[in-house]
C-alpha cells in the first residue's frame, strides 16, 4: 500500500558508488547496485535520514511523495535474512569450494633473506593464509587470531608494485571492494572478527578514487559495532601506485 511519506531519495548523477551510505542504514534499505546505490525496497527506508550526512556528494536527500508503507516487521525479516546469508557462507568455507579452503602457511624467511638491502630483498610471496577474499573469510579463521590486519581494497595490489613486501609482510590480508560488494555484509563480518579474534591493528589500504573510501568506514563501523577501540592506520595510493597519504 502506497502512502505519502517522508522516504530518501538518491541523485544518481552525483552517486559515485562510495557505499559509504550502506552501513549507516540500520534498516538496510540501501544497497549498491551496478555501481550506484539504491533502495533495496521502499518499504525499508524510515525516511527518517540517518544515511544523509555519511555521503561525500550530497546525493542523499529526504522528500515527501507517495511510497510504499514503511514495515518495521518486513525489515526485521530482511536483515535476518541477510544475517543467515552470512552465517550459511562463514559454515561452508571448510567444505565447500576450494577456493574458500582455510589454509595457513606462515613463510619466516631467513636472517640472511631478512638482512638484505630493499634492493636487493626477494620477490617470494609474502602471503600467510587462504583465502584473502572478505566475503570468504570466516571470524573463526585462525589465521585471524591475535592479527595485525590489512584490510586492501582490491586495485591497490595491482597499482602499488611493493605490495607484499611493504604493506602485506606479517600481517593477515583481507581485500574486497567497497563499491560493488556488500558494504553492510561487511560491516557485519568485521564487527564479528573484532569481537572473537583479537586484532592487535588495522592497516587499510585503498586507492585515491572516491568509491574506495568507504573501506575504513566500514570497518570503523565493525570496531564500533564491536564495541572494541584497535589502533588504525589508513594509507592512500594513488592511481600511478605511489603513497599519497599515511
Amino acid at each position: 500500500m502506497k502512502i505519502k511519506r517522508n522516504i530518501i531519495r538518491i541523485d544518481e548523477e552525483k552517486c559515485d558508488g562510495c557505499g559509504q551510505c550502506v552501513p549507516s542504514c540500520a534498516e538496510g534499505a540501501i544497497t549498491i547496485v551496478d555501481g550506484k546505490a539504491r533502495l533495496a525496497a521502499e518499504k525499508y527506508c524510515d525516511g527518517l535520514g540517518a544515511c544523509l550526512g555519511e555521503c561525500p556528494q550530497g546525493a542523499l536527500t529526504v522528500e515527501e511523495r507517495e511510497a510504499e508503507d514503511f514495515d518495521e516487521l518486513a525489515v526485521e525479516q530482511h536483515l535476518h535474512a541477510a544475517k543467515l546469508s552470512t552465517n550459511a557462507e562463514s559454515l561452508t568455507m571448510a567444505c565447500g569450494c576450494p577456493s574458500a579452503h582455510i589454509q595457513s602457511f606462515q613463510r619466516a624467511p631467513s636472517c640472511a633473506e631478512a638482512n638484505k638491502p630493499r634492493s636487493q630483498a626477494s620477490s617470494a610471496s609474502a602471503l600467510s593464509h587462504w583465502p584473502v577474499q572478505i566475503t570468504l573469510v570466516p571470524p573463526s579463521a585462525p589465521f585471524l587470531k591475535g592479527a595485525d590486519l590489512l584490510v586492501a581494497a582490491d586495485c591497490t595490489p595491482i597499482a602499488y608494485p611493493d605490495f607484499h613486501r611493504d604493506f602485506l609482510r606479517g600481517k593477515t590480508v583481507m581485500v574486497g571492494c567497497p563499491k560493488f560488494d556488500d558494504a553492510e555484509a561487511y560491516v557485519r563480518k568485521f564487527a564479528d572478527i573484532f569481537k572473537t579474534a583479537g586484532i592487535k591493528s588495522v592497516t587499510v589500504l585503498t586507492m585515491e578514487v572516491p568509491c574506495c573510501q568507504g573501506l575504513p568506514v566500514i570497518v570503523k563501523k565493525g570496531m564500533a559495532a564491536a564495541g572494541v577501540t584497535v589502533p588504525l592506520s589508513h594509507v592512500v595510493i594513488s592511481v600511478q601506485g605511489e603513497i599519497l597519504e599515511r
